[in-house]
Parts: C-alpha cells; sequence; structure tokens
C-alpha cells in the first residue's frame, strides 16, 4: 500500500536578515540613549609662571578641611581642629564658615573689596577668603563624594541667595547676568579638590 506524503514547503528566508536589519534601525531611532551626567565646575586659571609657589599657601584659618573616607564618614574643621559630623551638618558648617558672622578669629579672614554695580555704582563688600578644602582616600564610594559636593554647593548658593535678596531684593536665580556676576565677585565658590590620599590603618 502506498503512502501520500505531502511534500511540506520551504519557507523562503531570504528576505529575514532585510527585516531583521529594518528592526534593528526602528529600535535605533526609536529608543533614547541615557546621556551621562557629571559636576559643572570652573578650573581655576594657571598661576602666573613667575608666581611663588609660598604665595599660593593659604592660611590656616581660611581653610575648611572635609575629609570622606571608605566608610563615608565626613571630617570637617579647619586644620587641628576637625571633628566627625553627620551629612546634614555640613551645609550649615560651611555656611558659618564662609559668613563668620561673628568675625571669630579661628574663621576666615573678610577683605573689603569694591565692587562695580550694573549701574554704574560700586558697592562694598567683606569677602571671604575661605576655601574649602574636599578630599578624599582611594577607597571613598561615589556616593558619598557626590553627596558632600552637593551639600558643599548648596551651602554657597544659599549664601548666595541670602546676599542676594540684600543686595537687589530677588534669590541669585532671579537675577540679570550682570547682578548675577555682582554675587559671583561677592560670594565666590572657593571649593578645591584635592589629590585622592592613602590613609594609613
Amino acid at each position: 500500500m502506498a503512502i501520500n506524503k505531502r511534500k511540506v514547503q520551504e519557507i523562503n528566508a531570504g528576505s529575514m536578515a532585510d527585516i531583521a536589519f529594518l528592526l534593528l534601525i526602528f529600535f535605533l531611532v526609536a529608543t533614547t540613549m541615557n546621556v551621562d551626567t557629571g559636576l559643572a565646575r570652573m578650573l581655576p586659571p594657571l598661576p602666573p609662571e613667575n608666581q611663588k609657589t609660598e604665595d599660593i599657601k593659604v592660611k590656616e584659618r581660611n581653610l575648611l578641611l572635609v575629609l570622606i573616607n571608605g566608610a563615608g564618614q565626613i571630617m570637617a574643621g579647619t586644620q587641628g581642629n576637625q571633628e566627625l559630623i553627620d551629612l546634614h551638618m555640613l551645609k550649615d558648617k560651611t555656611k558659618e564658615f564662609i559668613l563668620n558672622p561673628y568675625d571669630d578669629a579661628n574663621l576666615p579672614e573678610k577683605e573689603d573689596t569694591e565692587i562695580a554695580l550694573p549701574d554704574g555704582g560700586t558697592w562694598v563688600y567683606p569677602v571671604s577668603k575661605g576655601v574649602v578644602s574636599l578630599q578624599t582616600t582611594r577607597d571613598t564610594n561615589y556616593q558619598s563624594y557626590i553627596m558632600v559636593q552637593n551639600e558643599l554647593t548648596r551651602a554657597f548658593n544659599e549664601v548666595r541667595d541670602e546676599v542676594a535678596m540684600r543686595r537687589f531684593g530677588s534669590k541669585f536665580s532671579e537675577l540679570s547676568d550682570d547682578e548675577r556676576k555682582v554675587i559671583v565677585e561677592a560670594v565666590p565658590n572657593a571649593i578645591s579638590e584635592a589629590e585622592p590620599r592613602n590613609i594609613k590603618k
């Protein structure tokens, strides 16, 4: 008895490569890529070649040392007076350091500086000579570093807002470009980032 076998038709796979290519193009065009973001920091200009190294040194009272260790702990204070502090206390400590409201001899000096105003006049403001030095160890994690950076930046932004309100009656973000330049000159964002260092256990 003869068995009737039906022939199964082969699928034409010649156009499969074209379809796969079209799908690939579609997904490349339709998907959005995450863009890496970073911290906006303007590097200071290079010092003149004839400037002596001794001239760059900062007085101890004008330097707030902030150290983040590998465990995420924060030590802050002037040289020899550093103490462990909580992240949420860092902003207020930094603001007190920048402003030195009671002219404390252990906090930064202030220098009366004549600043040109947009209307052609001048304004004398006691500009702080304080510098915040942020230091990390080799095993400091990135999240701790970013959180500390945010608190330091927030301290400077709040001081700028306060000075802008006193001078122009508006927050720093609401000022014109010329008015912002005045506030930036009065409250420079003096954050220095030292090279990470190893701490002996």
